[in-house]
């Protein structure tokens, strides 16, 4: 579900008109529905009832201080991977004890800085980092709250890239090895752990491999505890997949995931945590872009776009489908025909579609991105010296631009010439 509807012949989000806002802002540009964001994290919300639960928002999916404000003010926890995303979500008024701070590489200055900020727990995913992280909380005299992040071997059916819950890949400790970490963790006396971490990957459309991994998780809860250790939360990261609207894919609800999650752990007493970023802000934004070309090619037409891969490189990066609809709606049976739907940054790559149907579109006309409210502007780049593009908030009949398009002026500023030249 989202807010982003046709009405009177063009597309709307919440009730403010795309148009007006392209017009008001310039294109391209992110814009991003209070209303699907707030329906979408209640939607964990309501999956989760009647259990203890802390549903920390994955802010790296989007992490703009408006989106973050709002989840906050929702009561939302947060995921952080990075010290910047420790220093936003504190910005963002979230409290240190609501702030999981996950990621393989944490280093000890970020370990020093969610020690002294405040933090909920820390997600260790290695032996050196354990090491690491007990020799700075000694070094301040406290003690670090932690989980280990086991890695349970689950194909998560998704992109390879995108996948984390294999033993090939780089995230977590074999759960093989679950029961020996833990007894080193208890040994050293800087770090004290409170609970399990688990995450296998992100856009998951079946519930089988969450299925597979929970079991394993429960199964080591009730190990860790007979081997003398106090669980406390069990941490089941997020990756539940949105409708990108291609092939018919239906992923599951969240309260299936919520019922999948009470059935197999709702008898350990554990608070439970998860991390969804992509459902939660994925289809509450979309891209606008206006159409600059429609240049005619040998076999094939393209639509060139003044958004690029720099803008949005989800297409360039994961293949990743994105359903592009044309602002002012097209009339009902009007012919269609193939277009490749492409950016102006000199790279072959920069392709958003090929033989993508479309209605008759022309210069100047606008198109929107669907489900691009997660690892959209995120990921953006000022590739080619391109500014990063506008991100605005709606609020019913409401917009507001929520990080400027920078100008020419200021990007170059940001660079400084050495005295020697």
């Amino acid at each position: 579900m989202d807010h982003f509807l046709y009405r009177d012949g063009e597309l709307y989000a919440e009730d403010v008109p795309v148009r007006d806002i392209a017009d008001g802002v310039g294109t391209p540009f992110y814009c991003y529905s209070t209303a699907t964001l707030t329906r979408h994290f209640q939607l964990f919300e309501e999956a989760l009832h009647g259990m203890p639960h802390l549903i920390c928002y994955a802010m790296k999916a989007a992490s703009n201080q408006a989106i973050l404000t709002l989840m906050a003010q929702l009561g939302a926890g947060m995921d952080v991977v990075s010290g910047g995303e420790y220093a936003r979500a504190i910005a963002a008024g979230v409290p240190g004890e609501r702030i999981v701070f996950s990621g393989v590489g944490k280093t000890r200055t970020e370990m020093r800085q969610a020690l002294q900020g405040g933090v909920r727990q820390f997600n260790l995913e290695s032996e050196p980092e354990m090491e690491a992280l007990n020799e700075v909380a000694l070094s301040l005299g406290v003690v670090a709250p932690v989980t280990v992040r086991v890695n349970p071997d689950v194909d998560a059916q998704t992109h390879a890239k995108i996948a984390t819950g294999k033993s090939e890949n780089k995230f977590g400790i074999p759960i093989t090895r679950a029961r020996e970490v833990y007894a080193r963790v208890a040994a050293l006396p800087g770090l004290r752990a409170v609970g399990i971490d688990v995450h296998i990957g992100s856009q998951l459309t079946s519930l089988e491999p969450y299925r597979q991994a929970f079991e394993k998780v429960a199964d080591l809860t009730d190990a860790l505890r007979a081997d003398g250790h106090e669980i406390l939360r069990l941490d089941l990261g997020g990756g539940l997949g949105i409708p990108y609207l291609r092939d018919n894919q239906a992923p599951p609800l969240p309260l299936q995931y919520g019922a999948l999650i009470k059935e197999i752990l709702g008898d350990k007493g554990c608070e439970i945590e998860i991390e969804p970023g992509r459902l939660v802000a994925g289809n509450a934004g979309i891209l606008v872009s206006r159409v600059i070309y429609l240049k005619e090619g040998e076999g094939r037409d393209f639509l060139i776009l003044d958004g690029a891969m720099n803008d949005l490189i989800r297409p360039a990066m994961y293949d990743a489908h994105h359903d592009i609809v044309p602002v002012m709606e097209p009339v009902a049976g009007v012919a269609q025909r193939p277009f490749d739907i492409v950016g102006p940054v000199c790279e072959s790559g920069d392709t958003f579609a090929r033989g993508r149907m479309m209605p008759p579109m022309g210069a100047g006309d606008l198109v929107a991105f669907r489900s691009a409210g997660a690892y959209g502007a995120v990921m953006a780049s000022e590739y080619n010296t391109r500014p990063l593009i506008p991100e605005v908030l709606v609020q019913k009949d409401q917009f507001a631009v929520i990080r400027a398009r920078p100008s020419f002026e200021e990007i170059i500023e940001r660079d400084t010439i050495p005295p020697w030249l």
